[in-house]
């Protein structure tokens, strides 16, 4: 116990010291990496943006996260994250910004708490280098600059250890309450996943804590509990809520939030069956694949100089993508095949596994001579807690069925930590000429520098030889000198080892920089020199910049070749241009803060102004609008509650987002949800709630008889009337749509 004491003092007397002034140019790198230019892309992912749109209108939809203002479906994810957003676009203005805004904190943050549960235990350089590799971790930035969830999770996670690691300093039962708390928290925002770091925190918990082991097991028993309330309170409350006072849930099948957590947010990720038809029988995850395929395909041309960039961008239609286990070795989004190598193949390696080699010498060295029985240092301890989140992390993205590649910033902090940790242990083997020890620093530069190669081999075409071929060179060089200069003790080598650390991170900060330097895709998160396509692959030779965004495919009723091609930033503006985000002067093009009158909020049409050309509208779907086939659907309206309704949320989500009125997803995101049925909608109809509506093909799952039926008993309307002139043909997100009417009496 005096022990304890004297560590709670010690770390009240650090944290009275001045600020490390090395851990300044890191955080400096990380909000560079995190914040610059997120004021280009005004959608982000139109998906999420329609929903904070939708939950700034009234309290219904903020708490049950409703995509559209109607509160007809909700978003497939808990509303943590998005009461976030909404809160952040309610203080600064419904723009693309300020829906990102807090993932990009987030990701800052999540560096500096990386810093400080590294450097306590591990020393004040292992939390720089910790700091640092977090930070430069490619896939790091890359969601941290969407208004996807994970960065945020990853934050909420960090803060949990660090309530748990005070729990054991302390011995306070309260901080342990508070640590699975968060993670009851984190659990809102997205699920199952949060719940994968559980193995390290209970791990860590029994190893490190000096009390009895009924202490041990009541303590856990009862801090688990309150995880599990806090993590079933939304839950619960929406599903004893009446199915009619309340949006449905989207992407579950029976309208259920547990069913989603388990399900389609859970069990389903693991096996790959994510899509399920309305009649309850599982398809493969392929047709979910497809889906998002078709939705990522609406991407419109992203920033970062598309003249510069086009060369170097992949065209992800043209890959053949297969469920894992196919015959493609890059698997379904890029994800690899299932197996124990699945983390360094192509699409996975380049956003998260560049230190890995490095990591696996660190762990070596970390628990060399530990035994079974210990006693346990506390290096150790805090060790066996970042092994016990990486590895089961690990060892799911290596056999799971279906998830997309930003999934594995789950996997950024033990590898960071580690590598942090790992770098100030190895060098002090090396220098105490600690026998097969000693060898473990220039076994880790050498492999590590071979992965980074392999890693980096496929984009020869987009980044050259030349950084492929120095970094192979400069890791075999200095691994060599270092293994030869091992019984020397000066300068030089110090500065060597030094050399060796900015080889191995150089790679990975450019790759990093890539969502800034080609631009980002806000749907699918990746980083890379095709990051602007979302697919994680190496590039392609096409040479058309919308050959690379998908083969041109255009929103609903929008003209064709309307692509940006100037893509020069505009630094933010403090000047009276009416609150508009950041980079605009005119109203033309800008998203505007939400008032009394929906119709306010607006968003630029496919006819923006060239001023407003250097805005991404990339989104990962139909981040346009046809103003034509707006204006008449406002025109016609007579006093419908929802301006049209549509198969899926990809062509929701833009109209919302400009206009602020309910458009109704039928079946809700993908489509496939069996939110609706004929019989509903006659009544919808009958009560004057909706007349107008646009389809693409036919619907999926338990939408195809309430297709089928709008088809048979509609009145068409003509194209001429709202389709725009300079386009032949209306494209959807599933191919040439109509526009239908019906009246019933």
């Amino acid at each position: 116990m005096k022990h304890m004491n004297s560590e709670v003092k010690e770390e009240r007397t650090s944290n009275k010291k001045r600020i490390d002034l090395f851990l300044v140019p890191i955080v400096l790198i990380a909000a560079f990496l995190n914040l610059f230019k997120i004021w280009t892309d005004e959608y982000a992912n139109a998906y999420y943006t329609a929903a904070v749109k939708s939950m700034l209108q009234s309290f219904h939809n903020f708490f049950y996260a409703s995509f559209d203002p109607g509160g007809y479906v909700t978003i497939d994810k808990p509303p943590v994250v998005f009461w976030i957003q909404t809160i952040s676009a309610k203080i600064f203005g419904f723009y693309g910004w300020s829906v990102i805004l807090p993932q990009a904190l987030a990701g800052i943050g999540s560096v500096l708490l990386l810093y400080v549960l590294v450097k306590r235990t591990f020393g004040v350089w292992a939390g720089r280098f910790a700091a640092l590799a977090m930070a430069l971790t490619p896939i790091v930035p890359a969601v941290s600059r969407t208004n996807n969830i994970d960065s945020m999770l990853v934050f909420t996670l960090l803060v949990a250890t660090w309530m748990l690691f005070r729990a054991v300093r302390t011995a306070k039962f309260g901080w342990v309450l508070a640590a699975f708390a968060m993670i009851g928290v984190a659990f809102n925002m997205k699920m199952l996943q949060a719940y994968m770091v559980l193995p390290a925190f209970y791990v860590f918990y029994v190893v490190a804590t000096k009390i009895t082991w009924k202490k041990k097991i009541a303590f856990l028993t009862t801090a688990t509990a309150l995880m599990l309330a806090v993590s079933v309170s939304w839950a619960v409350v929406v599903d004893s809520t009446s199915a009619d006072k309340r949006p449905y849930m989207g992407s579950s099948q029976t309208n259920s939030v547990l069913e989603l957590a388990f399900g389609y947010n859970g069990i389903n990720r693991l096996t790959g069956n994510t899509s399920v038809t309305g009649s309850g029988h599982k398809q493969p995850a392929q047709t979910e694949q497809q889906t998002a395929s078709s939705e990522t395909k609406q991407t419109s041309n992203s920033s970062a100089d598309s003249s510069q960039s086009s060369n170097q961008r992949k065209s992800s239609s043209s890959q053949k993508m297969q469920a894992p286990g196919g015959g493609n070795q890059n698997g379904m989004f890029n994800t690899g095949n299932p197996g124990p190598f699945r983390l360094f193949q192509k699409g996975l390696s380049d956003q998260i596994s560049w230190l890995l080699p490095f990591v696996i010498f660190s762990i070596v060295g970390l628990f060399a001579g530990v035994k079974f029985k210990g006693p346990y240092t506390t290096k150790q301890k805090e060790s066996l807690f970042w092994l016990a989140w990486l590895l089961p992390v690990a060892v799911f993205f290596s056999i799971a069925g279906f998830f997309h590649q930003y999934y594995l910033i789950m996997l950024a902090p033990p590898i960071a930590a580690f590598a942090g940790a790992g770098a100030v242990a190895l060098w002090s083997m090396y220098k105490q000429h600690n026998g097969w020890k000693s060898w473990l620093l220039p076994g880790g530069i050498l492999t590590t520098a071979a992965l980074q190669v392999y890693i980096m081999s496929p984009y020869v075409s987009s980044i050259g030889v030349a950084p492929i071929a120095g970094v192979g060179a400069l890791g075999v060089i200095l691994a060599l000198v270092l293994a030869v200069r091992k019984q020397r003790k000066n300068s030089l080598t110090n500065y060597l080892g030094a050399a060796a650390m900015v080889v191995l991170l150089a790679m990975p900060a450019y790759w990093a920089m890539t969502p800034i330097i080609y631009g980002g895709n806000s749907m699918l998160p990746s980083a890379g020199p095709d990051s602007s396509s979302g697919m994680g692959g190496p590039p392609s030779t096409a040479t058309n910049s919308k050959q690379s965004s998908f083969n041109g495919m255009q929103p609903p009723g929008s003209s064709s070749g309307n692509s940006s091609s100037n893509n020069q930033m505009q630094p933010p503006s403090g000047s009276s241009n009416g609150g508009q985000m950041p980079g605009g002067s005119s109203n033309n093009g800008q998203m505007q803060p939400p008032s009394g009158s929906s119709n306010n909020s607006q968003m630029p049409n496919s006819s923006s102004s060239k001023s407003s050309s250097s805005k991404r509208k990339s989104g990962g779907m139909n981040a346009e609008v046809n103003q034509k086939l707006l204006n008449y659907l406002t025109k016609n309206n007579t006093g419908e509650k929802y301006l049209f309704a549509t198969t899926d949320s990809t062509s929701a989500a833009p109209y919302i987002i400009k206009t602020g009125k309910p458009v109704m997803a039928m079946g809700g995101f993908s489509g496939s949800d069996p939110i609706l049925t004929v019989s509903k909608l006659k009544a919808m109809i009958k009560k004057g709630e909706v007349k107008y509506f646009y389809l693409s093909g036919m619907g999926k799952g338990g939408q195809s008889d309430v297709i089928t039926w709008i088809k048979d008993n509609s009145k068409e309307i003509p194209s001429s009337k709202w389709q725009s002139t300079s386009s032949s043909a209306q494209q959807g997100p599933s191919g040439n749509g109509t526009l239908y009417e019906i009246t019933l009496k």
